[in-house]
């Protein structure tokens, strides 16, 4: 097993108002090469779950498991893609891709096969010179991914990294994920509000609960790849898993008007 993740619980503490319990007893197991999409209403702990994952974050109970082995902190094995590509404005493409391998100490002679590899594989060679304020939001996110892929690490962790992106670029995005997963056979993690692109990307979807987080369904999905937002094929089991988050949004909305009525 790639991915275990068994009873997590966490709780955040605030100083002017009472705790936010995010996540609650949640358990599941993620296979090597798998595209898992984590689905859920806002508030549900997608990012905090992604986070504990990454390292970032630690559980107040309950563990993480990668590979048989306890996750106690950030490492090379997990890169976590966020809704802003975080590159560095003063450094080209290929400065941008590379960082991460400067960052261990990997000679720029030996680093020149695998920075050509992933800029061609996000469809950026000809542009490796370009800083990025002459990029569009589709072609930073390309560099953002290259620069999470050319340190090979076992999982990606994307949390909502199309989410800010117009509709047609979201889409040719949707394909080239695809592909790229197909030719690396990375384990994917993927945060999204978006049942199409949940059903579009992910082997299986992880549905959530309203906060506090809890495995509401573990939908998996066999349609053949690759698939497209507008895929007829999809329509059904969108409307399935649809029903089901639908449930979860007012069920979040209906605890946020009890709490406000609380707190008048």
């Amino acid at each position: 097993m790639k991915l275990s993740v068994r009873s997590v619980y966490k709780t955040f503490h605030h100083s002017h108002r009472e705790s936010t319990i995010a996540l609650e007893d949640l358990s599941f197991d993620v296979q090597a090469g798998e595209f898992i999409c984590l689905l859920g209403p806002s508030g549900c702990g997608k990012t905090t779950l992604l986070n504990i994952i990454a390292g970032l974050d630690k559980p107040d109970s309950g563990t993480v498991l990668m590979d048989g082995k306890e996750i106690t902190g950030p490492g090379r094995d997990r890169v976590e893609i966020f809704q802003e590509p975080a590159l560095f404005p003063w450094l080209n493409v290929l400065d941008n891709v590379a960082f991460g391998l400067d960052c261990i100490g990997m000679p720029r002679k030996k680093q020149a096969p695998k920075l050509g590899q992933y800029l061609r594989m996000v469809g950026l060679s000809s542009f490796r010179k370009a800083y990025m304020h002459e990029l569009s939001g589709g072609m930073k996110q390309r560099v953002a991914l290259a620069r999470a892929l050319a340190i090979e690490p076992d999982i990606l962790l994307m949390d909502e990294p199309f989410a800010a992106l117009d509709a047609q670029t979201r889409d040719m995005l949707h394909a080239e994920l695809q592909e790229i997963w197909a030719k690396t056979g990375k384990t994917i993690l993927f945060v999204t509000h978006n049942v199409r692109e949940a059903l579009v990307l992910g082997d299986r979807v992880l549905l959530l609960s309203a906060r506090p987080g809890r495995l509401k369904r573990d939908f998996r999905c066999e349609l053949p790849r690759p698939r497209h937002i507008e895929d007829f094929a999809l329509i059904e089991a969108v409307r399935e898993l649809l029903s089901d988050l639908r449930e979860e949004v007012l069920a979040a909305q209906q605890k946020e008007l009890e709490h406000e009525k609380l707190a008048a």
